[in-house]
This record gives structure tokens, sequence and C-alpha cells, in this order.
């Protein structure tokens, strides 16, 4: 299957391209502008740490317990089906 392209296209994507190559050289411009005014580190802002949902410890329900659930819903069922 060959991909036919119009030239409206063509150019639309090669204004697109251009665009992108003045970001990228203006963030080149930053970084060699960064690295002429400091010789050792440089100061970088860290984004945020995303803040961490604190969750309850889950409760752990005994054997006996699921057991006595599950005789209750047994007998809820038994009784539905009888009436």
């Amino acid at each position: 299957m060959a991909l036919t392209l119009d030239k409206a296209t063509l150019e639309a994507a090669l204004v697109g391209y251009q665009h992108e190559i003045k970001r990228i050289e203006s963030k080149m411009a930053e970084l060699r502008q960064a690295l002429r005014q400091t010789p050792g580190r440089v100061a970088v802002e860290k984004p945020a740490a995303p803040v961490k949902s604190r969750k309850k410890a889950r409760h752990q329900m005994s054997e006996e317990g699921r057991a006595r659930i599950a005789a209750a819903q047994r007998a809820r069922w038994a009784k539905l089906k009888k009436s």
C-alpha cells in the first residue's frame, strides 16, 4: 500500500518540523547559557513528587468469620429457594 501525500500536507509537515527545530535550538541555547554561567553544578528545579495516598491497613478476616458469613448466606439462599 503506497502512501500518497499532497503538497499541502507536505508543506504543513515541513512547517511543523521547522517549529520543532526552533524549539529545540531554544532549549539548546538555554543549556549553553547555563553552562557558561556556572563552572560547577547547575541548579535545576525538580518536578514535585506525587502525593502518596495513605491507605488504611486492611482488616484480615479469620477463617471462622468467613465460615459464619458463608453459612448465613447459604441459609438465606435456602430460605429464598424454599419460598
